[in-house]
């Protein structure tokens, strides 16, 4: 008896969510291997179907680099849908620190680099609050995630409107823009640089780390995790501050990349790290997930999107694709767990 309620304390996932052998696991079981199928069967046909304008080595660049903005989201994403959670205020908490940091680093003038510290530090801060507010609401005010994130979208957005007055902030430091925005080391971006380091960084503290480990519980077994004597709703604000503070990262990176606030340029950002992070095996019942499914699903979206422009189709079905990719991957992921519960 004391076994058994000493193993259903435990809030740590199972034994091969918890560690480095994890992704082996999922190689050699195929999950993980058909999601990357995916991928690369994506980029043969856009391949195949425009042979001098897709697989180019400039638009190779140019898919990584619109990949890292998102990739950064989905990181956060990652860790709020693992417990069960869901943060549609994403695409706004990025406009608005992208507000924030631009007017500040105009506020301060010059090019230095002190500026630009500045700049990111004002960013991480301005979405670091908003996914405290989130982070409050749904764990203390219990106040349904999906309500709670689409009222903050729409105020993080508002709020952005009115500090600009609809207009799109231009006076973005330049050596920004020529360093972190359209610098590269090795030929790599920057901007691919950082959104790796950001993902390498998130995926050691969910595989390796007691934090990773309780959001892992918070998603698949509260219970146990309560029972361990941990607050599970201040683990739950830290989740959303988490989510809320890569959005701040985003946005600075986007800032970076346009050298313009563009305000209106991140509507379905949240449809697309949604997305992205369902693509890669994260399930939106919580509980179950990786972050290197998270990296290759963020390349669907993008890439799916880069080859529409491609072709020359209308950027309406660009939409349109991304929302149907992202119910199928729902759907696949309510089979696979309907799979898992049968005796």
């Amino acid at each position: 008896m004391t076994t058994v309620q000493t193993k259903a304390a435990d809030p740590r996932p199972p034994a091969a969510d918890r560690s480095w052998r994890t992704v082996a696991d999922r190689l050699r079981r195929g999950e993980t291997t058909r999601i990357f199928g995916a991928l690369v069967l994506l980029c043969l046909v856009f391949s195949i179907l425009r042979p001098h304008a897709f697989p180019t080595s400039g638009n190779i660049v140019n898919i990584a680099s619109d990949a890292a903005v998102l990739l950064v989201l989905a990181v956060g994403a990652t860790y709020v849908i693992l417990t069960a959670g869901i943060d549609l205020s994403v695409s706004g908490v990025l406009v608005f620190a992208g507000v924030i940091s631009a007017k500040v680093m105009h506020g301060l003038g010059g090019q230095s680099v002190g500026v630009l510290l500045v700049g990111l530090l004002a960013a991480l801060v301005a979405g670091l609050a908003w996914g405290l507010v989130n982070g409050f609401l749904v764990a203390k005010a219990r106040i349904p995630a999906l309500i709670v994130t689409l009222g903050t979208m729409g105020a993080s957005q508002g709020v952005a409107l009115l500090i600009t007055n609809g207009v799109d902030v231009r006076d973005v430091p330049f050596n920004l823009v020529m360093s972190v925005g359209s610098g590269t080391v090795a030929g790599v971006p920057w901007l691919v640089v950082i959104a790796l380091v950001v993902a390498v960084i998130g995926g050691v503290i969910l595989s390796q780390t007691r934090f990773g480990r309780y959001t892992y519980a918070a998603g698949s077994n509260k219970e146990a995790l309560r029972r361990t004597g941990v607050d599970s709703a201040r683990h739950l604000i830290k989740v959303y501050a988490v989510a809320g503070l890569l959005a701040g990262l985003a946005g600075y990176l986007s800032l970076a990349r346009f050298a313009t606030t563009t305000l209106g340029g991140h509507a379905t950002d949240n449809l697309s790290t949604i997305a992205a992070v369902v693509i890669g095996g994260t399930s939106l019942f919580g509980g179950r997930g990786l972050m290197i499914g998270t990296v290759i699903g963020v390349f669907i979206p993008t890439v799916l999107q880069n080859g529409f422009v491609v072709l020359g189709v209308q950027a309406f079905w660009q939409q349109v694709a991304v929302g149907v990719v992202l119910i199928a991957a729902v759907y696949l992921d309510q089979m696979r767990r309907a799979a898992r519960e049968r005796p």
